[in-house]
């Protein structure tokens, strides 16, 4: 892709952004109605590269990647020629539909318009607006510079096609889109996240447990294995017989512990199906046994790879 990217926000997803498009070669163009936001962003952008390039994450110098990204403060010239705009303002719907509507005059019909908002729905910033079919919400892991998934949520008016051509911006840029079958506040990410924290807090509140041991359950237990497979993979790989077996000997207390926060949402038997034939599509059970072994062995990888910080002071 040899077309510029357009970023509309210079705060820290922004930035991020262009870090992300600016180390995948992309040109980027950075606007921000602050010229103290465009002063920060420049700074802050070159405090990430330099903070990726000691760790070895970077395949170029840092000055040769920060010269992709220019910072200005006309939209139009920021979005003239621009193949993608990465909407990183505020989370204030408002303000989102005055930028999107600007952002919809400033620029062509083969020019996709995609917001970063965590929770707000495409549907709503793009209603009544023109050229709503090339609007939709593309909501990365924060920072997306390290964490490489991307959701991307089209409304029910996007056009299929402005979908197909973000997931080929974000491939190229080096992310991993994940396209959602239709909208919901939060998306998938951010319900997911939610889901855990509102646990969190409960155990708090009960005096199960304090702040530093949920956290510590979540660092040295579900936090690397989540490293390594997904909720159902766990689910999969941790009772014999997959899926259905995890189901059969968990979901009763899994509906309680649900129940018990008002939340009743048995896995019904259609729904277990439904995750286990998905589940044998990506991995029939006689290949169980090794995928184990694989899980096993990309934990102990990693393991190795973080042990050696363990107790370290956080300012070392």
């Amino acid at each position: 892709m040899s077309m510029p990217v357009a970023i509309v926000g210079a705060g820290s997803i922004g930035v991020a952004f262009a870090v992300v498009f600016a180390r995948a070669g992309l040109t980027v163009r950075c606007w921000d109605p602050d010229p103290a936001a465009l002063a920060r962003a420049e700074h802050d952008l070159a405090d990430r590269l330099a903070l990726l390039r000691t760790h070895d994450l970077l395949d170029e110098e840092p000055h040769v990647i920060a010269r992709r990204v220019s910072f200005g403060g006309d939209l139009a010239r920021a979005v003239t020629g621009a193949v993608l705009v990465q909407e990183c303002a505020p989370e204030r719907l408002e303000l989102k539909r005055e930028l999107f509507a600007d952002l919809a005059r400033l620029t062509g019909p083969d020019v996709v318009l995609v917001s970063s908002s965590s929770a707000i729905r495409a549907s709503l910033i793009a209603d009544g607006l023109p050229e709503a079919d090339r609007m939709l919400v593309g909501h990365p892991g924060n920072p997306p510079y390290l964490l490489s998934v991307i959701e991307v949520v089209p409304a029910p008016e996007t056009h299929p096609d402005a979908v197909k051509r973000a997931c080929a911006a974000y491939s190229a840029a080096g992310l991993q889109p994940v396209v959602l079958g239709r909208e919901v506040e939060g998306f998938v990410f951010n319900r997911l996240q939610g889901a855990l924290l509102r646990e969190a807090y409960c155990l708090l509140r009960d005096g199960v447990a304090s702040v530093e041991d949920i956290d510590t359950v979540v660092r040295l237990g579900l936090g690397l294995r989540w490293a390594v497979i997904g909720p159902f993979e766990t689910a999969d790989l941790n009772t014999r017989g997959g899926i259905t077996a995890h189901a059969e000997k968990m979901g009763p207390a899994y509906e309680r512990m649900g129940a018990e926060r008002g939340q009743h949402d048995p896995w019904t038997p259609d729904l277990v199906a439904r995750a286990d034939a998905q589940r044998r599509a990506l991995l029939p059970l006689d290949g169980w046994e090794d995928r184990v072994r694989w899980r096993d062995e990309r934990l102990m990888e990693l393991l190795a790879a973080v042990r050696p910080r363990e107790g370290r002071s956080t300012v070392d």
